[in-house]
């Protein structure tokens, strides 16, 4: 199940999210600077200690990123040491492309893949500028022949099959430099896109840049708990099309990042702490308050997903069915693994509250 939501969905059609789908200090090092640089855990980083960021970059800079011993294996901690600022950059999800570019770096790039959906409006003039290797999962044989210093991007895409970019081990030994996003790796918190920011500001040198995002992003996180505030606490479950509308359900439990991020608007995952497959019986048992329904290119028509579930008696007890509380959600606002998740958040809350 993991594999089909976190890869193939947009492919199989099979789910919500998750193909498609933290923070620690900044866990970056100069080499001219003191201090020590703080490894992730052995799953994910701690929580961010906020420090002013350094204005121009020494190199080399170190900074603790990832690697594993292959799909499905712990993520634990790996340095990777830039001795320059990367050049040709391959992000291999269009999330990690529209954070580089709202950093200012949009000619560092030279390859995108896996777009599953409309991205950013704002950032559309600059995306198109940016070479398209694939538009679904890049193989490791298209990211490698497009020449980069540097390949960034979600965690579980770094593997070797035909829809894996390549492993970290395997691009580091071809010289070319990883860069694994804190928020795409189990354990991640709204604190984990803080730091993959501040990172890549430093990795960069665009450090400035980077403060400004991050200050902005405070911002809207701490509007959009005032927004959630007065519907109260609600629980959720992450819900797709199992096929002529038979409703599936999925825990979404290593998804943390945008569990925390939902956690903003007072939503709590009914699964998040469930591992393997959920029957309609235990949705039925548990009903939650809510249903989100990811939506992405390719994927089933979600307005016939949401007619077939709630015409579907076996459904009918559902307080979601019977509030009409099942939202659809975009698949790269909330597992592209970057700022765009506010972009839906900002969506979803709007929706809730006028719901009330």
């Amino acid at each position: 199940m993991k594999k089909s939501f976190k890869r193939y969905v947009p492919l199989l059609a099979v789910l919500v999210m998750a193909v498609m789908l933290a923070a620690c200090s900044s866990g970056t090092k100069n080499a001219n600077e003191p201090g020590e640089s703080a490894a992730p855990a052995s799953s994910a980083p701690a929580s961010t200690q906020e420090a002013a960021p350094s204005t121009k970059t020494v190199y080399p800079l170190t900074i603790e990123n990832y690697t594993n011993n292959g799909e499905g294996t712990e993520w634990k901690a790996k340095p990777q040491t830039f001795d320059k600022a990367p050049e040709k950059v391959v992000a291999n999800t269009q999330g990690a492309a529209e954070l580089l570019i709202k950093l200012g770096l949009t000619d560092k790039m030279v390859g995108v893949a896996a777009l599953y959906g409309a991205g950013d409006p704002a950032v559309q003039e600059e995306f198109k500028k940016v070479p398209v290797i694939s538009k679904e999962y890049a193989s490791k044989e298209l990211v490698v022949g497009a020449s980069p210093d540097l390949v960034l991007g979600r965690s579980d895409l770094f593997a070797d099959a035909d829809w894996g970019s390549g492993t970290v081990e395997g691009l580091n030994e071809l010289g070319i430099k990883t860069f694994v996003q804190n928020t795409s790796v189990k354990g991640a918190t709204l604190d984990s896109l803080y730091k993959d920011i501040e990172q890549l500001g430093q990795i960069f040198d665009v450090q400035e840049n980077a403060a400004a995002y991050i200050a902005e992003l405070k911002e809207r996180a701490q509007s959009l708990q005032d927004k959630a505030a007065a519907s109260g606490e609600k629980t959720f479950a992450y819900v797709s099309d199992g096929g002529n509308g038979a409703i599936a359900v999925y825990s979404g439990n290593t998804d943390t990042f945008a569990g925390d991020v939902l956690g903003l608007l007072g939503l709590k995952n009914s699964f998040g702490t469930i591992t393997g497959e959920i029957s309609k019986e235990q949705l039925i048992a548990t009903n939650p308050d809510v249903l989100l329904l990811s939506v992405y290119t390719g994927g089933i028509d979600p307005e016939k997903t949401l007619k077939a579930f709630y015409a579907d008696p076996s459904l009918q007890s559902l307080k979601a069915v019977k509030n009409k509380t099942i939202y659809t959600i975009d698949f790269n606002q909330f597992w592209g693994y970057s700022y765009s998740i506010f972009d839906g958040a900002e969506k979803l809350v709007s929706e809730i509250t006028a719901n009330q």
